[in-house]
Order: C-alpha cells, then structure tokens, then sequence
C-alpha cells in the first residue's frame, strides 16, 4: 500500500468532470438523494488512549468545527476504542444502527473494520478514514503523508549522529502496531533513509503502540547489544519513545543516545528540551482535524465540487484503489524550533511545557 499524489492537471481535471457530473465516486456510497442541511451527526471512532492527541486535540478540533460548518446545529458523537477491536467494532455498529449521517474511522486495526465499513455503505453512511487508511470501500481518506513521516525521522536520527554514522553505527527500531497499516508506512520511510547509511541491530514491530512493550523491547535490545553499544533509536511516536527512555534510565545509560518520535506529546516535547529525545515529528493536528471535519460536512451535504477541492490527491488501500485522500505534509521538532511549530499552532502554550521542572532547560535553549 502507498500513497500516489496526483499531478494539479489531474486534479484540475476531476473538479470540472465533477462539476459536469460526469465523475461519480463520491456518489457511490448510499443514496445520491441524502443530502442534507445543517442538522447533521458526524460520527467519530479514535482508536486507543496511550496517544494523548485524540481527545486532547482532534476530537475538540472536530467538533468545534463542525459546530462553526453548521451554524452549531451539527453534532460530533465521539467513541475511543482504547486499542480494542472488538470496542470499536461495537461502536460502530452502534453509530450505523443509529445512522449517524458520516463515520470518521481511526481504525484500531484497518484489516478487521473492513466488514464494517461495508456495512455502513449498504445502510448508506460515507466512511472516512481519518489518520489510518481503513480497507473496504471508504469515501475518502485523511492523513499525513506517512512516508515522509519516516523519512523525516530517518534523516533527523542521521543528523543526530552526524560523522558517527556509518554501518558501525548499531541502531535500535521500535516500529509501530502491526495491525496499523501507517506503521508499516513510517517503517519503510525511515528504512529508505537508514538502510545502508547505518546498521540497524534489532527491530521490534511494537503491538498498540504499547510504552510497556517498547520498554521490554528496548531492554531486550539493550541485553543484545550492550549498553554501550547502541548508536541511536528509532521509536515510531513519542509514547514508545516514553518507553525507550525509561528502560535506557533502568540500564544506567546517560545520556540517552539520539531518539525519534512523533506525535508532539507534551511529556515529548519536555524530553526534547531536557535532551532525553532528540526529536519528534510534529504533525499539524488543526490542519487535519480541520480537513476531516469539512470533508465530513460537505459530503453530507452533497457539496461535490467542495468535497473534491478538499481531496486532492489519491491512494490506495490492499481493497480498494484511487481513494479520493488529502495527504498533509509534516515537520522535523527538534529543540531549535519549538516555538515555530507547536507553540506558533496553539498547540502548547510556553508555560505548558516549561514547568518549575525544566524552567531551568528551557531558559538554556531560550524558550521563555
């Protein structure tokens, strides 16, 4: 599965097939009559809880704008499945059999909610998959473009390490949740930038993101390797990174050798001011949240045209191909500039991340 963005001719030409009705994707998915005004339900399914970012800032992100889409008359009904398939299927057999009018799917695991997303189409309700590319015949999709996700976090860890690179640089990968088809994306991205440039000594495919596991793998590498041994590590987000650091603390090893992560976790972003984490991939939330929230609305709301300028590029999935996808682009945080990113988005404000605790490290790299 990879993502193809299409070419700005292409896009153009899909809006002016659109507008002579002559492209007919986004009515495909239950009644072409379903269109509807302001009093709508959008339907939101997050995946699990270790990720602080979904009911932190994508669920109020999505919510509020829906309100501001729909003169406040629209509804978001969130459910979180907290890393259980069985929980979101549940979930969302509710929402259908209480047809929400859209599902914006965060699927715990893209492969299992494929029926389910059939189910919904035959009653009618568009899927949108939101952040993981969900199988079966989904409406649309938004996220991050997830290569570039890894590769940004390959080339920080080389930058890291700088002239210690090379194949006697033994690195250590904690890559994503198996059943998360972005984890496998986030690999591959990393792997084209660190293959061959470094040796990457052991790899562990980390199941629900789980800080626990990434810790008992870390302390497996660690016994592997020697303490001493280790270069530089690959955590996929920042909750496993959480992890690496505390089995690197439990280890005696200070300092920490360069660490990835992604997600902009506040406990992330103080690591990376104290230096116990290199860098996080920041990830705009708004710009996503926004993004799926006016996907969800328009496509409720028939706007065709609309909906087509909010998804220009294209991907695929293991069922379905040429999904309809808005694919956002992503940064490298590091302590150089917190402020241009997270702080600049309203994400954190400088207060919330320089507590009494590390007022001391945040003075020393200027963040007041």
């Amino acid at each position: 599965m990879r993502t193809v963005a299409m070419s700005s001719a292409a896009s153009v030409m899909v809006l002016s097939l659109t507008g002579c009705g002559m492209v007919g994707r986004i009515g495909n998915s239950g009644d072409a009559d379903r269109a509807k005004g302001n009093d709508l339900t959008v339907g939101l399914l997050m995946p699990e809880t270790t990720n602080t970012r979904y009911v932190n800032f994508d669920f109020p992100i999505i919510k509020r704008t829906v309100a501001e889409l729909t003169d406040g008359r629209g509804r978001v009904e969130y459910a979180n499945a907290d890393a259980s398939m069985a929980r979101q299927a549940q979930q969302m057999r509710k929402m259908i059999d209480e047809r929400v009018d859209v599902i914006l799917l965060d699927a715990v695991d893209s492969h299992a909610t494929s029926g389910l997303v059939r189910k919904a189409r035959s009653a009618g309700i568009p899927v949108i998959a939101y952040d993981r590319l969900a199988e079966g015949p989904v409406d649309a999709y938004v996220s991050f473009d997830n290569e570039l996700v890894g590769e940004v976090q390959g080339r920080a860890l080389l930058a890291a390490l700088g002239p210690r690179a090379g194949t006697s640089a033994k690195i250590v990968m904690l890559n994503g949740s198996p059943t998360d088809p972005n984890a496998k994306q986030f690999k591959e991205g990393a792997l084209s930038q660190l293959d061959g440039a470094v040796t990457i000594a052991q790899s562990y495919d980390v199941k629900d993101w789980s800080p626990d596991l990434a810790r008992s793998d870390m302390t497996k590498a660690l016994a592997a390797i020697g303490r001493d041994g280790i270069a530089a590590v690959y955590s996929a987000n920042d909750s496993m990174a959480g992890g690496v650091v505390k089995a690197m603390k439990d280890a005696g090893v200070t300092p920490v050798p360069p660490l990835t992560g992604q997600d902009a976790d506040l406990d992330a972003v103080q690591r990376i001011v104290t230096g116990e984490q290199y860098m996080t991939a920041y990830k705009p939330y708004p710009g996503e949240a926004e993004a799926a929230a006016k996907m969800a609305v328009t496509r409720v709301q028939g706007k065709d045209i609309q909906f087509d300028a909010l998804t220009p590029d294209r991907v695929d999935s293991p069922t379905d191909r040429d999904i309809p996808a808005r694919l956002i682009s992503v940064t490298a945080m590091t302590r150089e500039n917190i402020k241009e990113t997270v702080v600049a988005d309203g994400i954190y404000k400088i207060s919330d991340i320089c507590i009494a605790k590390y007022r001391a490290a945040c003075a020393e790299i200027g963040l007041q």
